[in-house]
């Protein structure tokens, strides 16, 4: 187990010697290049601020609108009657548009029910299994200038929503 921790360490130092051992065999102008690709890397991040302004907004009046609210109290007769706990629908909903508020809720969910519990263990599934789509659409559509989506986003909520329902059928199977 010791030459992992060793291993581990080394990697990325001994990556980077690689990559630099390469690129001066090829008289490529390695610092030039870092500082062009960092001026883009600024430009960029810079040019999606707006949309994740945009998204963040957005995240917060769903929030407190009392939608998500409505939402959960809609779907709970139906999530009692399968054995889901109603508690898990914020998370299924806010996956979708915030990793970190997805986080948050996942910490929280263990936080109050504990990490061993049938939802601790369904809010960490979820987390793994499903993906911030929006947030991926809005940075990298936006990063290059795509302004229609197309169907990636039926596709990308398609794919959370099935995330979130193997998550809830492989933890009522797992752990019952």
């Amino acid at each position: 187990m010791e030459w992992i921790t060793y291993l581990s360490l080394w990697i990325i130092p001994g990556l980077i010697a690689f990559i630099l051992v390469v690129a001066t065999i090829r008289k490529v102008p390695t610092y030039e290049m870092f500082v062009e690709g960092a001026k883009e890397g600024v430009s960029m991040a810079f040019s999606v601020i707006p949309y994740l302004v945009g998204m963040l907004v957005a995240i917060s009046v769903f929030r407190e609108s009392g939608a998500m609210d409505f939402f959960i109290n809609l779907l709970r007769p139906a999530l009692q009657a399968v054995g889901v706990p109603a508690d898990i629908v914020p998370l299924a909903m806010i996956r979708p548009l915030s990793g970190t508020g997805a986080l948050g809720m996942t910490s929280d969910l263990i936080a109050i029910h504990g990490p061993d519990s049938f939802i601790g263990r369904l809010a960490s599934t979820m987390q793994g299994s499903t993906d911030t789509t929006f947030y991926v659409l809005t940075v990298y559509f936006g990063a290059v200038g795509i302004r229609k989506m197309g169907d990636a986003l039926k596709v990308g909520l398609l794919a959370d929503v099935i995330g979130i329902l193997a998550a809830i059928i492989v933890v009522t199977l797992v752990f019952g």
